[in-house]
């Protein structure tokens, strides 16, 4: 069965919403903080090794009651369900949508096309889990009979970015095998990549449900024939694996049957690192913190299929989104995680966010006439406090942030943990509190400055706060707690998508480029011209004169 089909802006909720926002807008969150000792308390939520703060927000409980009543209005409940059951939710390409299937338990029964899946997907994890064994304990060895050393991924888009993600964010974790991703169709970041590898000792993953991006193509095209001046065409087989449905592709590239793992089309690309796309995690870091990862995944699944709304992480997030976006009209969020660990993860959310919910038409087929999806963008912390926060303390855009931060430092080094966590504490309460005019004029009657000096100053010295953040605060960073995360980003998106009334599991936005550039691509070497605009075949022209 499919989504139901509302205009959230049309719901009794949404109006009440609106007039809500129009009571509360200008108040400063401090005169709540003021008048309610129990808000942080009231606004917190405690689930296993997360505690997640949302009190630092404009909101006030009448907004989250309104909240529920939009989601009981529209049966978001009813949404999860089918979310979770498998149907055909990603209507559009008339697929279920079921990365959750991934990391179920054995005893779960998932029914797609009437046939339980949940089988296929642990046949799949018993031989990603043989084949990482065998890599990492040198029984599987290259075709000079050397033990693997690197490991090269090689795919684009989700076949990249969460892999990449999670091996560089679970890096302390890892093992022997030197990881490295090429995914850009650049021929200078394959080279880069390739340079210093030794092909003796290289073993590379081509990721690609349908075998045909040209991406992941030419790059692996470009791999093989390297391979090939050191190797024979029958050596690729030792050397080369694949995650790829079209199997006879992947075998006429030379890569043995045994050595090609399965996908799904109920797996979408942006959702994929928990399937067999996520090989080169456990090739990286080792196959029991893959599961682990997966634990920690399923976890925050049954957290969000299960929890009342209202103690809901990834419904809270998504309610709290909804807000800033189409009632304070704020275009982006800010990730912000303190810890070099995750200096990918906001990357990984622009595609997963952005490729999911960056639609204008509705699931009627119609044009929106609101806003839906968010400009997501971020840094680790303290190095994005001395590059952007400026533009979130004293710009004149309201942008609401989720900071992310960990108890225990993974080496141990408590005097930086401290210094790192102090900055995470008081970039949230600076943005809460701001500065006033009083206090500034205080702080520079301290010094020695003239009062002409003083007076000028203050106006650029005073922070007006209110500024929104959500504190997500985990004990420390290990393959269960990124699962956790990864996945309550996951679903708050999928409500998002629900409220908006949008597909969030198709990307033809992305379509029509590669489409152009297929035809352009032909003209290069072709005298034969496309109709283009003028600007597009000046620029052909230009590049052409100078190649």
């Amino acid at each position: 069965m499919a989504l139901k089909k509302n205009n959230p802006t049309q719901t009794i909720a949404w109006s009440k919403l609106q007039n809500h926002f129009n009571d509360i807008k200008e108040i400063h969150m401090k005169t709540w903080f003021d008048k309610d000792q129990e808000r942080a308390n009231r606004f917190t939520i405690k689930w296993e090794d997360f505690y997640v703060d949302f009190s630092k927000n404009r909101i006030t409980q009448e907004t989250l009651n309104l909240f529920d009543d939009l989601a009981n209005e529209i049966d978001l409940k009813d949404a999860i369900t089918k979310y979770f059951q498998g149907d055909i939710i990603n209507e559009t390409e008339g697929r279920a949508v079921l990365h959750t299937a991934l990391r179920a338990s054995k005893e779960e029964s998932v029914i797609v096309n009437g046939k339980n899946v949940i089988p296929q997907v642990y046949k799949v994890k018993r031989k990603i889990k043989k084949f990482t064994n065998e890599i990492i304990n040198g029984k599987r060895k290259g075709y000079t009979g050397k033990a693997f050393t690197d490991i090269v991924n090689i795919g684009i888009g989700g076949s990249d970015l969460g892999p990449a993600m999670v091996v560089d964010s679970l890096k302390f974790y890892g093992n022997k095998l030197k990881p490295h991703f090429v995914s850009n169709v650049d021929g200078d970041h394959v080279s880069e990549v390739i340079k210093n590898l030794n092909p003796e000792t290289t073993l590379f993953v081509i990721v690609s449900k349908t075998f045909t991006t040209q991406e992941t193509l030419s790059n692996a095209t470009t791999i093989r024939n390297w391979f090939l001046k050191s190797a024979t065409q029958f050596d690729v087989a030792q050397h080369f694996v694949a995650v790829s449905t079209n199997i006879d592709a992947v075998k006429d590239f030379g890569i043995d049957e045994n050595n090609i793992f399965p996908m799904w089309d109920w797996v979408g690309g942006r959702f994929s690192l928990w399937s067999a796309v996520g090989l080169s995690i456990s090739l990286a870091v080792g196959y029991k913190n893959l599961e682990s990862l997966l634990e920690g995944a399923q976890k925050m699944d049954v957290h969000f299929k299960n929890e009342e709304f209202s103690n809901n992480i990834p419904v809270v997030l998504a309610f709290l989104s909804i807000w800033y976006n189409n009632f304070f009209q704020a275009e982006s969020e800010a990730i912000i995680p303190y810890t070099q660990y995750l200096n990918q993860f906001a990357t990984y959310l622009q595609q997963a966010i952005m490729e999911s919910n960056g639609k204008s038409i509705s699931r009627n087929g119609e044009l929106i006439s609101y806003q839906t999806g968010n400009l997501i963008w971020g840094e680790p912390g303290t190095n994005s406090q001395h590059a952007f926060f400026q533009l979130i303390h004293q710009g004149t855009k309201l942008i609401p942030s989720d900071f992310i931060g960990f108890t225990k430092p993974l080496h141990g080094n408590q005097s930086h943990q401290d210094k790192l966590m102090s900055n995470f504490f008081a970039q949230t309460e600076a943005l809460l509190n701001g500065k006033t005019e009083a206090e500034v004029r205080q702080e520079l009657e301290n010094s020695n400055l003239t009062k002409e000096k003083i007076e000028q100053l203050i106006p650029f010295k005073v922070f007006k706060g209110n500024k929104p953040t959500n504190t997500i605060f985990i004990n420390s960073l290990t393959p269960e707690s990124l699962g956790k995360l990864i996945a309550m980003y996951e679903h708050k998106i999928f409500v998002q998508g629900v409220i908006w009334n949008i597909f969030s599991y198709d990307q033809f936005g992305v379509e029509l480029g590669k489409q152009l550039a297929g035809n352009i691509l032909k003209e290069f070497n072709d005298s034969k011209i496309n109709n283009h605009d003028s600007s597009t075949q000046n620029l052909i022209d230009f590049y052409k004169n100078l190649r």
